[in-house]
């Protein structure tokens, strides 16, 4: 098969995507990614063919997230959603139509390389609606490939169950859809929004109930290529206690919204029986005017490396760190930092008996040693994490998921 994967530029984005495009490369099967031009290197690094485009200017602004940390304090929480409370949920959905229609640019493009390469599957990231419809005009089967929770077909069930469309009631999805769908002469039908099937790399425990056709898989970590240091590769001498904020640029807001620097959040991770690893952006690791001993200031670090050697993690609650840490079965601190699901997931780990949450208006240092004390002393944590690991575990890894695929390729072909 030739299978086309579309990533919105963002490296949150292209990460989770590169395993199963790997096993399916190592099945004999051709793969692409097709991304914006400024953000190829996300998917040439991870050693898979790229396709570059659009303009630069399109997506441009997402693109400029990856690279550019003085950006962060314009990071909301305007997309994040909690299922068991969300009043304020159609004024998120029709923001989020919004913000799904600066793709549409995208389409011409996509249709004309879908045209030329002739894809029998296109793979494509919730943001990047434009690209199912390019599938539907080329003759292709799509699906769309889950990183987090499926905040779009929640919303999208809320405002059918509510009427839209219906007694004059205004439909977003209209605005968003209309553009591109009288430009190839197509009728709406859901699988344009919502995929004919779609990949969810989320724990089965936290699939949200929704009507679209969920094809498991266990989310394996990539955090890219980079080589670690020798360091990373030894038994530490003391438990080691890593703290990262990830790759999206929210978490790394973390210490602003607690009210506490991340100097003190050194200092006090210190004074344990410890060795610290603080893997963050230079910016911030260029606040700390004096080293301790046990700490290790550190630019990133691929979390699937050096996670094995920890004995405890402290995170802002983003996808692939918890996944990361959910597969090396290491007790988790997770102090959530809304963009999309990160509350609902650090509420599962903590359920889970995996870790323990804290919220950002919580915490200090010294709730913060504290609570890694737990981690490390009590032997529940450790346990929780074991049992984490052998639940998620239970969904098919890439390389099994590449029948299911082919299956489900073979059902939606026209």
């Amino acid at each position: 098969m030739r299978i086309l994967f579309t990533a919105f530029p963002a490296t949150a984005h292209v990460h989770p995507l590169v395993p199963l495009a790997w096993a399916l490369q190592n099945a004999g099967h051709e793969v692409r990614v097709a991304i914006h031009p400024d953000t190829v290197h996300l998917v040439t690094e991870a050693g898979l063919p790229a396709v570059p485009l659009g303009s630069r200017e399109t997506l441009a602004d997402a693109a400029k997230w990856n690279d550019n940390f003085e950006m962060l304090s314009q990071l909301s929480d305007a997309l994040f959603l909690d299922t068991d409370n969300a009043p304020q949920w159609e004024r998120q959905w029709q923001g989020l139509c919004g913000m799904l229609g600066t793709f549409t640019p995208m389409l011409d493009d996509l249709v004309e390389f879908c045209r030329g390469w002739q894809p029998d599957l296109v793979v494509w990231d919730p943001f990047c609606v434009a690209a199912g419809v390019a599938a539907r005009v080329t003759g292709a089967a799509h699906a769309r490939f889950l990183w987090g929770q499926d905040n779009i077909a929640w919303l999208r069930a809320k405002s059918l169950e509510a009427g839209a469309g219906q007694a004059g009631t205004p439909d977003p999805v209209d605005a968003l859809m209309a553009p591109m769908l009288e430009r190839y002469g197509l009728e709406y039908s859901e699988d344009l929004l919502l995929g004919q099937f779609t990949v969810d790399t989320m724990p089965r425990a936290l699939q949200l109930p929704l009507a679209p056709h969920y094809a498991p898989i266990r989310r394996v970590s990539y955090n890219g290529n980079t080589v670690a240091p020798a360091w990373v590769h030894q038994q530490p001498e003391k438990p080691r206690v890593l703290l990262t904020l990830g790759m999206g640029g929210r978490g790394r807001q973390l210490f602003d919204a607690a009210g506490t620097s991340f100097p003190e959040v050194v200092d006090a991770l210190a004074e344990l029986d410890v060795e610290v690893v603080a893997t963050l952006h230079k910016a911030m690791l260029d606040t700390v005017t004096s080293v301790p001993d046990n700490v290790r200031l550190t630019e990133y670090v691929p979390l699937a490396q050096v996670l094995p050697s920890c004995s405890a993690v402290i995170h802002h609650g983003g996808g692939g760190t918890f996944a990361a840490a959910a597969a090396a079965a290491v007790p988790q601190l997770i102090v959530p930092m809304s963009l999309w699901g990160e509350a609902i997931t650090a509420r599962f780990m903590e359920d889970r008996g995996a870790g323990v949450v804290v919220e950002a208006e919580d915490l200090d240092t010294g709730l913060l040693t504290k609570q890694i004390r737990r981690l490390l002393e009590e032997p529940e944590f450790r346990a929780g994490a074991q049992a984490l690991r052998a639940e998620i575990n239970q969904a098919p890894g890439p390389a099994e998921f590449v029948s299911v695929l082919e299956t489900l390729t073979a059902q939606h072909r026209p």
